[in-house]
């Protein structure tokens, strides 16, 4: 018999501000048509967990997710998919442990680890935000990149700075970003915070 694996499926802009509309119970529904099982959603935001039989390569369950909410939907947004062991990494690497408030400390799961210029780009969108007063902070760690922002997440100037399209552009651009309550959330539903 085959081993299931949990695996949780990140949806990057379904959802907002009134777009891109994908319901969970349809995303349920699409991920268990994909032969996923033990499928459940969390928030509105796009977070699925799931577990897969067998090892099948997390960029083709990416692919065939986006495929079959594209298909369903029309709506195409991008899907990291992150393994419980990755999500227990992520957790445990936290390099701002101190943050009380879980909404000021967001994880930007991204699809693959960053490169040297992505690392760069980063590091100058830090060094445009303290020139403009920012308290806000980052760092990469393997493919996520933590953003403490202490000010809020909405009017972070670091954010906007890692939005940047154009020659500067971070990899913050192809990733999706969870605050660290719905990171713990998706690790209580998974059993990562255990590992």
């Amino acid at each position: 018999m085959a081993v299931r694996r949990t695996h949780v499926g990140l949806l990057r802009g379904v959802n907002v501000l009134g777009r891109n509309k994908v319901s969970m119970p349809e995303l349920r529904q699409l991920v268990e048509s994909l032969g996923h099982g033990d499928v459940v959603t969390y928030i509105q935001s796009g977070n699925v967990v799931f577990t897969v039989r067998g090892r099948l390569d997390d960029g083709r369950i990416e692919r065939d997710i986006e495929r079959a909410i594209a298909a369903a939907t029309g709506v195409r947004p991008a899907v990291v998919v992150v393994r419980v062991a990755e999500l227990a990494r992520v957790i445990r690497a936290n390099p701002f442990p101190n943050v009380s408030e879980p909404r000021l400390l967001h994880a930007v799961f991204l699809p693959r680890r960053p490169d040297k210029a992505g690392l760069a780009s980063v590091a100058a969108a830090v060094e445009r935000s303290r020139a403009k007063g920012s308290r806000d902070e980052a760092t990469v760690i393997g493919r996520v990149l933590y953003l403490h922002t202490p000010d809020g997440f909405g009017p972070s100037v670091l954010r906007r700075e890692l939005d940047r399209r154009g020659a500067n552009r971070s990899p913050l651009a192809d990733g999706t970003a969870r605050n660290w309550r719905t990171v713990t959330a998706l690790a209580e539903l998974t059993g990562a915070s255990g590992n």
